[in-house]
């Protein structure tokens, strides 16, 4: 089973049961893989073209601090919510890693223009709009559907408050990198041009493609137990 659901008691940490230090970079990368800061660059630079530096600064904090929330309360109140509609995390595991799988497969065609994650209505809307900032960079282009169902599926085995204070510590660096990543946007995109940002976003669409098997793989294994179990060895009475 992917190591985003079980580890090895032996090889976990000795401050939270059942979790070592290469299940949270593993989870680290998967979020960061998904938020990815980089695809926001190109929108980000068009949507705050008319602004000043110091506008443009300020919009890649409020940008940071929406993906910093939404991830947050997603590891927080993720099962509570999918409890209330009467969810089960192994569903949605499976519908979770189907919609991420989507997705890598729009950055691993290069589809650097956002439009797997914003519709052309909202990004007319986007336009029009005097603040951008938190709709729609922060939210869906950042922290949208896939970043949410990964914040909640690698939540889902935090039985203690130390391991989710972790999990909100590696949401806080993806925050602090998304506002970098933000601020320095025309730097970037000055320096990798289109093809180097095809080139970043497809080697982030290959990890994402990854975990999302893993994320569907572990949630039908779930489901289905029987479909793993090993089988019983045939043994024959003494003579």
């Amino acid at each position: 089973m992917s190591r985003f659901y079980q580890a090895p008691p032996e090889e976990s940490s000795p401050y939270i049961e059942g979790v070592n230090h290469v299940d949270y970079a593993q989870i680290f990368i998967s979020m960061i893989a998904i938020v990815n800061p980089v695809m926001g660059v190109p929108m980000f630079v068009s949507l705050t073209n008319q602004m000043t530096s110091d506008e443009r600064h300020r919009a890649a904090r409020a940008a940071a601090i929406t993906v910093f929330t939404v991830l947050g309360v997603s590891i927080i109140a993720g099962d509570t919510i999918l409890g209330f509609f009467g969810i089960n995390v192994m569903d949605f595991s499976i519908a979770g890693g189907i919609l991420i799988l989507l997705m890598a497969i729009n950055m691993l065609n290069a589809r650097t223009d956002a439009g797997a994650r914003i519709s052309a209505d909202e990004r007319l809307e986007a336009a029009h709009r005097n603040s951008v900032a938190i709709v729609p960079i922060g939210i869906p282009l950042l922290a949208g559907p896939g970043a949410i169902s990964t914040a909640i599926i690698v939540a889902d085995k935090a039985t203690t408050f130390q391991h989710r204070l972790i999990l909100i510590g590696l949401c806080l660096v993806i925050g602090v990198l998304t506002y970098f990543t933000l601020r320095v946007s025309r730097g970037l995109s000055r320096l990798f041009g289109i093809t180097g940002m095809n080139i970043f976003n497809r080697i982030m669409g290959l990890l994402l493609a990854a975990v999302a098997v893993s994320f569907i793989v572990g949630g039908v294994q779930q489901l289905f137990p029987y479909l793993v179990q090993k089988p019983t060895p045939i043994t024959t009475p003494a003579q």
